[in-house]
């Protein structure tokens, strides 16, 4: 998990160094990785066949993975790598809210206080309020906010489908995405630079191919109190990215909404002021 997490704060800055366009990206991650995963599903005999119910989750949460990555991927080159990843780690909000509202089951006033709080520090990211504000950084804020709610789609799609193997679903999910992409990629990866290659590359083989098998073996055996812990890793990581590789400078006002956000998750997965039921 530590791995998988470390990798996942390096997205961004390939994302960014590959110089291609967010249609491009996604199109060649969802090739070379669904490539990887399948191999892989194949030499591990792990194929089941899937049901028409099956079958409908699966392209439903394709669908949102996909268009999670194009406005993440998006949001990098609008705003930052740092901001956007935090941003997009409000996603256990949007589940919160998208549970509450598929079951009408509504979580206790706590947790709505710690959504309200993540969503300040979300506006104070985008630097309101300063004289030179930027529009673009907005667009991106969006962006990676929407990208949240389509992961938190996808998360609950992909929680129905039960006893099938992770990189059957991942690997059909990026040949969804192949199909997606397809009509928008018009660069051959043999007519780009070497540095975009190797990025493109990367990110499908270790970001997708290596990096979703590590995370799903993880999800089985670890505790969820772990995993929890150790996916700050991810978003802490860019931050450390974004001031070391590309010297970023960030207004007080964005510093506090960063450091929200990180509260407001915190809060949440620690459960800070609910009161435990009794039976």
């Amino acid at each position: 998990m530590l791995v998988a997490m470390l990798l996942s704060g390096t997205i961004g800055l390939f994302v960014v160094e590959s110089g291609q366009d967010t249609a491009t990206v996604v199109f060649y991650r969802c090739l070379l990785g669904g490539a990887a995963l399948l191999a892989y599903l194949s030499w591990q005999r792990g194929w089941q066949k899937l049901s028409a119910r099956q079958s409908g989750y699966l392209l439903a949460g394709g669908l949102a993975l996909v268009a999670n990555w194009f406005c993440l991927f998006g949001a990098y080159k609008l705003s930052s790598i740092s901001i956007a990843t935090l941003v997009y780690h409000t996603q256990p909000f949007f589940l919160l809210l998208l549970t509450a509202f598929g079951t009408k089951q509504w979580p206790p006033a706590a947790k709505w206080g710690w959504l309200a709080l993540a969503f300040v520090g979300v506006a104070g990211t985008t630097g309101l309020g300063q004289e030179q504000h930027n529009p673009l950084l907005w667009q991106g804020v969006g962006l990676a906010a929407v990208a949240a709610c389509l992961y938190a789609v996808a998360t609950l799609t992909t929680r129905k489908l039960t006893g099938v193997a992770p990189a059957q679903i991942a690997g059909l999910q990026m040949v969804l995405g192949v199909l997606l992409m397809l009509p928008l990629e018009k660069t051959s990866l043999l007519l780009m630079p070497a540095l975009s290659v190797g990025a493109l590359v990367t990110l499908g083989l270790v970001h997708t191919g290596l990096m979703y098998n590590l995370m799903y073996s993880a999800f089985q055996r670890l505790p969820v109190t772990s995993i929890a812990f150790l996916s700050f890793i991810y978003p802490l990581l860019t931050v450390l990215i974004d001031f070391w590789y590309y010297d970023l400078t960030l207004s007080w006002s964005q510093y506090g909404g960063m450091v929200l956000i990180v509260l407001a998750l915190i809060a949440h997965q620690r459960n800070w002021g609910v009161r435990p039921r009794h039976l």
